[in-house]
């Protein structure tokens, strides 16, 4: 879709477009009508993220709820993330990708998830779509015996995020999993009450101060996303400190 600016000049998509600031969903009375989203009985949850930062940036709050309450994780990497920055030079796609994978280690240390199973399935980044058979046969065994499957919302206007919720919840469907939807870029371009947003379906995870804080840490992590890799416009971050407070909150929302 095209986004358009003040003056005519059309955004590519939703998510260049500028966003909802955050103040704006604090304000919100939504918030109090959400049930609390119950943990699973004590198992296996697996954790599908499109890119390395996307489950802590939308679950890392849960995640670290659920290994304090010994659930076992297996945490999967559906692509590495290399194209975040294509024109970089200063970091090529295989090195980025290095890094990102470093990055998401050092994130689920810092949330105290023990030692988590971390899968990359390393699929073309920003091109999922072109790769969703492959995906569901690579998450059916993975996610076979779990009690909970979580992957990003499959309308969260980023292809690969979507591409990845629709094979994850088709996988968990194949195995009889339970399953519930993360989202990461709605909070840039919904606003409070958007009709687009299946807010009937929502469900919240409250997260308290400890929590939130070990959140804030992990994020800190993913320094090639949320910091410039350097003076170039190529290399702008992508998670500026207006993005990065969506997901700081004293809660975090799933779909059921």
């Amino acid at each position: 879709m095209t986004v358009g600016t003040g003056d005519g000049t059309p955004y590519a998509d939703a998510i260049q477009a500028p966003g909802t600031a955050e103040s704006i969903w604090r304000a919100w009375g939504g918030w109090e009508g959400m049930a609390e989203f119950p943990l699973p009985p004590r198992g296996r949850v697996v954790v599908v993220a499109a890119h390395p930062d996307d489950e802590v940036l939308g679950l890392g709050g849960a995640l670290a709820r659920l290994a304090d309450a010994g659930h076992r994780l297996t945490v999967v990497s559906v692509t590495d993330g290399e194209g975040s920055h294509p024109d970089s030079e200063v970091l090529s796609p295989h090195e980025l990708a290095e890094v990102r994978a470093g990055e998401i280690r050092t994130a689920l240390e810092r949330l105290g998830t023990g030692d988590p199973e971390i899968v990359r399935l390393r699929l073309p980044d920003s091109h999922v779509c072109d790769h969703e058979k492959q995906l569901r046969e690579a998450l059916v065994p993975l996610c076979s015996g779990a009690v909970l499957v979580a992957a990003p919302w499959t309308a969260d206007l980023h292809s690969d995020h979507e591409a990845t919720g629709r094979s994850a919840r088709e996988a968990a469907r194949a195995v009889g999993a339970p399953f519930a939807e993360y989202p990461v870029w709605l909070w840039h371009w919904a606003r409070p009450d958007d009709p687009r947003v299946p807010w009937d379906r929502a469900a919240r995870v409250t997260l308290a101060a400890g929590i939130q804080a070990r959140k804030r840490h992990a994020v800190d992590a993913f320094a090639s996303q949320i910091r410039p890799l350097g003076p170039g416009p190529a290399e702008a971050a992508i998670l500026p400190p207006d993005e990065v407070a969506h997901h700081l909150r004293p809660c975090e929302v799933v779909f059921l």
